[in-house]
């Protein structure tokens, strides 16, 4: 339980923003650029931090860093609702970035400290559900509270919740049994040059990287393409699309038995080639279809990314953290190009040319899963 929330409170804030783009675009007379780099911003914090937050948890500890993380989300998720203009909310949107890495890195690193076998794989797919499902909402409800009460005012909303996720955290979770500290910095220094020739280590950044930037291109431009003619959905109607998201709570856990089964390297190769379907489907004119696009293209998505995690946790078993904050630092590196390009693609060719983005994105996944990943056997996955 308190795992899933943990997830759920660490990407509440990631991709809120989301929902109220085509609003911030006329408030700020913002470009579609502009709308994706604000998105990106936090993205391209977390990427920045995630390793050195990771050997930084390595040296002082775990749930005192979670905590104090959170608590540290929520100010600049308050300054955010008095941004004067796209710029500083884009510095906010930063300052967010730098806290998530204390979260989702030094939990993963938790999870496989603490627990192996089959309870490291389920709690692994329960924390992907969590952030799942904390993407999901934080779109939700700021979609929402923006038609209730404004977007400004739903930031404080958002912050106050943050605020409650730290304060459960502190009183739940429980404290690190088997946590070994390691503050010698050369020590640390020596396993990343290990973790950056380690094919386990490198193959799910490079994962990572291609997944984050078709979620972060796809649900980010799907809501330019759907907020114009002939959908000129509301920010409320927008918001309601991102219950697709709610599919992944679902299907996270149930990829487990698909790891146990398959292994890592077939799972995940079958998740790209679902997750392509998906993205073409987004392309037929009806709604329902580009929904049902949609929920099948972040199935594959959120498949491939519970595998890659396993795959580094049951892998690596030195230097966890390091290792959990390069995956991470490639994978929202990916998130950030993935907003600039699509960005870019999308001003130029709008939502088709994004698609054909995000297609080629996804064939060097599927290279990336062939030719990288080594096939462990079920029972290790």
């Amino acid at each position: 339980m308190t795992i899933t929330l943990i997830g759920v409170f660490a990407f509440l804030q990631v991709y809120s923003i989301q929902a109220v783009l085509p609003v911030l675009m006329m408030d700020f007379a913002a470009t579609e650029v502009q709308a994706g780099m604000i998105v990106g911003a936090t993205v391209m914090a977390i990427a920045i931090m995630s390793p050195f937050l990771g050997m930084l948890s390595d040296a002082v500890g775990r749930k005192s860093f979670i905590v104090g993380a959170l608590l540290f989300l929520a100010i600049p998720t308050a300054l955010i609702a008095q941004s004067p203009t796209i710029g500083w909310m884009g510095f906010w949107r930063f300052m967010q970035g730098l806290s998530v890495p204390g979260i989702t890195v030094v939990t993963i690193a938790y999870i496989g400290e603490e627990f192996e076998g089959r309870d490291l794989t389920e709690l692994m797919s329960f924390y992907v559900s969590g952030s799942v499902l904390g993407g999901f909402m934080g779109r939700f409800l700021l979609g929402h509270l923006h038609e209730f009460i404004g977007w400004r005012q739903g930031y404080y909303v958002m912050a106050a919740m943050t605020l409650i996720g730290a304060l459960w955290v502190g009183k739940m979770l429980p404290s690190s049994r088997h946590f070994e500290a390691n503050p010698n910095f050369r020590s640390a220094i020596q396993t990343l040059g290990e973790h950056l020739t380690n094919r386990y280590v490198v193959t799910a950044c490079l994962l990572g990287a291609c997944v984050l930037f078709s979620l972060v291109g796809c649900f980010t431009f799907i809501n330019l393409h759907l907020a114009k003619a002939p959908y000129e959905l509301s920010t409320g109607q927008l918001a309601n699309i991102f219950a697709v998201y709610l599919i992944g709570v679902v299907i996270t856990p149930l990829s487990t038995k698909l790891l146990r089964r398959f292994g890592a390297a077939r799972t995940v190769r079958v998740a790209v080639i679902t997750s392509m379907v998906g993205v073409l489907l987004t392309q037929v004119t009806p709604l329902w279809g580009i929904v049902v696009g949609l929920a099948i293209m972040s199935s594959g998505v959120f498949i491939t990314q519970a595998a890659t995690i396993s795959y580094i946790a049951v892998n690596v078993k030195k230097g966890r953290s390091l290792a959990s904050g390069l995956y991470y630092m490639g994978y929202y590196a990916g998130g950030t190009i993935g907003a600039w390009l699509c960005g870019l693609a999308y001003a130029r060719g709008e939502w088709a040319m994004t698609v054909w983005l995000l297609l080629f994105v996804q064939v060097l996944a599927l290279i990336v899963a062939t030719v990288g990943m080594v096939k462990t056997k079920a029972r290790a996955a």
